[in-house]
């Protein structure tokens, strides 16, 4: 029974659809299509058939599991791509959507810089402004040596 009272839960709801945590599962996800993407993949696979075609050529008719022509290691490489593909997808949805929102981010944050600077340069601008307007030491000793001269003319 489900309730539409806001403080209270509501009641949860049995289902016979497994239940998964999807960011759980994503980095999984993740870490298998990192695993797919290396050398030591390719070699474990190169190594695993290799063994594999061997095993089936080499051993006593009586051990032989997949003759020759390996319809189950078709199957078993076949079933391995099945599940790798969309692993691999899954994997840089969630990696172009970890990019969009740095992107965003990025983006937000040169706007916020520019802004920044924009009102820096304003000040900067202001400031030298205001130093033309303020008479500096120079001037000011100029204008005293001047000064001082013409008290000792009038002398």
């Amino acid at each position: 029974m489900t309730t539409d009272r806001l403080d209270q839960p509501r009641d949860l709801r049995r289902s016979l659809r497994p239940h998964y945590d999807p960011e759980t599962f994503g980095r999984l996800s993740e870490r298998i299509a990192r695993f797919l993407g290396t050398a030591r993949f390719i070699v474990y696979m190169t190594v695993f058939v290799a063994v594999w075609v061997l095993w089936n050529v080499l051993a006593p008719a009586h051990l032989k599991f997949d003759p020759y022509p390996f319809i189950f290691l078709t199957l078993m490489l076949s079933l391995q791509a099945s599940y790798a593909a969309p692993l691999i997808l899954l994997a840089q949805n969630r990696q172009d959507d970890r990019d969009r929102i740095q992107y965003e981010q990025d983006r937000e944050a040169a706007d916020r810089n520019q802004a920044e600077i924009e009102y820096l340069t304003r000040e900067i601008a202001g400031l030298r402004m205001a130093l033309n307007e303020v008479a500096t030491r120079d001037y000011l000793r100029a204008e005293l040596g001047r000064l001082v001269e013409e008290l000792r003319e009038r002398r």
